[in-house]
């Protein structure tokens, strides 16, 4: 039998032994570098330090991970130009890069313009300075005709009003500049030629194709006594008169009560220098001490984590748990450098991915630990058993991988914001999980072979199990199944009737106001209800105010209409003031209706389309489409349970909804495919088999397969639990709903797929057992008329 397999040289496995460990420590030595920079960096941008001076190799981080603010700008113009978006976006870089360099403005979609501003110390700031960018004009306070274009009305905002609209305006000549002839508006203080003090104005500068222009209309403005209104939007935000002739293009606006005013005016006009109009559809602000917290505790939740998962392999599989672990411990290296040199942008839910492909890297390897113990106890040697437990595995790792990174592609295309970063990390987790477990496990179990560990002791055997008749308890399972689902469902009837959402959605998918904050202490609902809710809804004017309590923390989410940038700090102020809640705790988020109608239609396609791809390839793999119908129709057993967890249990329906789905559609199919590949091998060469024979066929391969379904989702649930324990808030709502999915993905893949299957085929299709053996009866009945 070894004959077959050559043996690797002594000196060439310490070499390769040692290349392991030379290269742990380098990447260990690098990883730790760019982790510790990271946290550095982050925790000086929290304490308000000046990052631009210092060369840090760090990775970048979602604001959620390092504060700051997020604003995403429909364009209200039709049809706008390349140029026009392109200017636009230029502009507001300019804005952002005063507050940070590390600043990231983008065109998302067809028609909206998002803008992120990492690391701010008071983010409430920056999106009152970004504010919602209207169109901005310089008018004439009299036509050519005499007629005067704006009167004073102190009714209105402003204290005048427009008499013709901005089209009749422009054409008649009476708008002399617009925002795009501005160059810089900034407050300063200027010396009074009246009094002699120093007196707070605008300090308001011009481009040069403009110069000449204003030069002009300055000139008959200040010879006929005239002002010239500025218009923001809707409304004027300032009607000075003209005093002097302006040649250069540099002038002040005066008459500014106080400083803040001044400042005020200076924003209104840099804003409105913006060449299209945009509202604000989505804003989220997040206090930098609240992200260094979640980053230090996913971390945390990380370390953990591999060391319990190193331990776990090395005890259950001794030489191969051990390199496995040092595979994983490249894998989790090598993960933080490529999330490092591709420069991807991670997010709470992107740790999230890695921490789960964590658990699911080590699937790869418990499968072929399975199978070299299986040849082993089939009398092989270790070499022979080694060498053959790889080839064996390898169509079940792939199918397997390939299905999960389906799931994280559609992701990547349909999703958004953190959800993509999720999906980039999932992605890359997949890939190095691959290389790991295939290329660099593979090598060092020869290695430690060609050294001298060669006693099949300390690679074991396989047990022989007592086959377990799943398939026959089958009607068992489907009823255990279809009572969850019909508890979800009557949950979520009943949760309509009396709250109006079967689902706890939130803002994502209904949109609204969103207030996280510590209190401080414990809250339950029901407290919340009675000593929180009635201060808000007062200062709101509102009574509808949603509250959510988090289990193990002391965050309170209060959910709200859509509030104004002055009422999110009106709030903030209150629960500063009335409840004792650190502001740096205070994280808030508004999002349109426009966007949670996006949600909802992606959460549907994403799960629908995911489904598609991966029954076309199961389909494509195993020949038979009974195989991949079977396993679908369990994924969508799984999804069912975990949205029947959300409903009865009230986790938040988020924008990590979809991650959460498709996870666990992922994970799901996964374990199935790993089960239906040993159907595969065991059927090899049975051509003709009855009921029982198949029974038996589908029982042993769920028996053989059982400890490794039961290993892998150990190794994936201490992973999601620890993100659970140590996560913050909106990683516990995504953990959650994730620990659920994992134990009923493992569930269905043992007692749904697999019995399905073997439903479909006894009655589907044309090789169908109980046709096939109703054939012959038929026959007979012939002959005997």
């Amino acid at each position: 039998m070894t004959g077959r397999y050559k043996k690797m040289k002594k000196g060439k496995s310490w070499v390769i032994i040692l290349v392991a460990v030379i290269c742990i420590g380098l990447l260990g030595w690098y990883s730790t570098a760019v982790i510790t920079d990271t946290k550095q960096k982050q925790e000086a941008t929290a304490n308000g330090e000046s990052t631009k001076d210092k060369d840090y190799q760090n990775i970048k981080l979602g604001l959620d991970l390092s504060g700051g603010v997020s604003i995403t700008y429909h364009i209200k113009d039709k049809n706008p130009s390349d140029k026009d978006v392109s200017d636009t976006i230029a502009k507001l870089e300019e804005r952002a890069e005063s507050y940070t360099t590390e600043y990231s403005v983008y065109k998302s979609g067809d028609d909206r313009i998002t803008v992120e501003i990492p690391g701010v110390d008071d983010p409430n700031k920056v999106l009152e300075d970004l504010g919602s960018p209207g169109s901005l004009y310089f008018i004439a306070q009299y036509d050519s005709d005499g007629n005067a274009n704006y009167t004073q009305d102190t009714s209105v905002e402003g204290g005048y009003k427009l008499n013709y609209d901005i089209d009749t305006l422009k054409a008649n000549g009476s708008v002399i500049l617009d925002g795009n002839d501005v160059k810089d508006a900034s407050a300063q203080y200027d010396q009074s030629s009246s009094t002699s003090t120093k007196e707070p104005v605008v300090s308001l500068k011009l481009k040069d194709k403009a110069i000449d222009t204003w030069a002009d209309a300055t000139k008959k403005a200040k010879d006929a006594g005239q002002s010239i209104g500025i218009y923001y939007d809707d409304h004027f935000i300032s009607v000075p008169t003209v005093s002097a002739v302006i040649s250069d293009g540099n002038c002040v606006i005066n008459g500014m009560k106080d400083y803040d005013e001044a400042t005020s005016l200076a924003t209104f006009i840099r804003v409105g220098a913006i060449n299209l109009q945009l509202e604000e559809l989505e804003s989220n602000v997040v206090g930098a001490q609240l992200g260094g917290t979640a980053l230090t505790n996913a971390v945390k939740a990380a370390i953990i984590g591999i060391i319990l998962i190193m331990i776990f392999m090395i005890v259950l599989y001794g030489i191969l748990g051990v390199v496995a672990s040092i595979g994983l411990a490249l894998y989790s290296m090598l993960t933080v450098l490529f999330i490092y040199w591709f420069e991807i942008t991670l997010t709470l839910p992107g740790i999230a991915g890695i921490i789960l492909g964590i658990g699911m890297a080590v699937d790869a390897n418990v499968i072929v630990f399975a199978r070299i113990r299986e040849e082993i106890a089939g009398g092989k040697s270790v070499l022979a058993a080694v060498n053959e437990g790889y080839k064996k595995a390898l169509s079940a790792i792939l199918d397997g991988q390939v299905t999960t990174f389906i799931a994280a592609l559609v992701l990547m295309v349909l999703g958004s914001g953190t959800v993509k970063g999720f999906a980039y990390t999932l992605m890359i987790s997949i890939i190095l999980s691959l290389f790991t477990a295939l290329f660099i496990a593979k090598y060092l179990t020869r290695a430690f072979y060609g050294v001298g560990v060669r006693a099949e002791k300390f690679y074991g055997k396989a047990k022989k199990r007592k086959v377990i008749r799943f398939v026959q308890n089958r009607v068992k399972y489907f009823v255990i199944s279809g009572v969850v689902i019909l508890a979800g469902i009557g949950g979520m009837i009943y949760f309509g009737a009396t709250s109006g959402n079967a689902l706890n959605y939130s803002l994502e998918f209904v949109g609204g106001t969103s207030t996280t904050a510590d209190f401080g202490k414990d809250y339950t609902a029901a407290e919340v209800e009675k000593d929180i809710v009635p201060s808000v809804s007062k200062l709101l004017g509102n009574s509808a105010v949603q509250v959510t309590t988090v289990q193990g923390s002391h965050d309170v989410t209060l959910k709200t209409r859509t509030l104004s940038l002055d009422e999110r700090q009106d709030l903030a102020a209150l629960l500063e003031k009335d409840f004792k809640v650190d502001a740096s705790t205070i994280e808030t988020q508004s999002i349109s209706s426009t966007i949670s109608g996006e949600m909802r239609t992606n959460a549907v396609k994403a799960v629908i389309i995911s489904c598609i791809f991966m029954l076309l390839y199961i389909w494509f793999r195993f020949k038979d489409i009974r195989f991949a119908s079977s396993a679908i129709l369990a994924l969508v057993h799984d999804v069912l349970v975990v949205v029947t967890a959300y409903a009865l249990i009230r986790i938040s329906v988020g924008s990590t909804f979809i991650a959460c789905i498709l996870t666990i559609v992922g994970y799901s199919v996964n374990d199935t495919i790993v089960i239906f590949d040993r159907i595969r091998e065991n059927l090899h060469g049975l051509k003709k088999y009855s009921a029982d024979e198949l029974a038996d066929i589908a029982n042993e391969s769920l028996t053989q397969t059982l400890s490794r379904s039961i290993n892998t989702s150990l190794t994936t649930f201490v992973m999601v639990l620890l993100l659970f324990i140590f996560g913050h808030t909106s990683i516990r709502e995504f953990s959650l709903p994730l620990m659920v999915g994992v134990l009923c993905g493992t569930y269905s893949s043992i007692c749904i797929a697999t019995e399905l299957w073997y439903v479909m085929k006894l009655y589907l299709g044309k090789s169908a057992i109980k046709k096939q053996a109703a054939a012959p009866a038929k026959g007979s009945k012939k002959a005997k008329n």
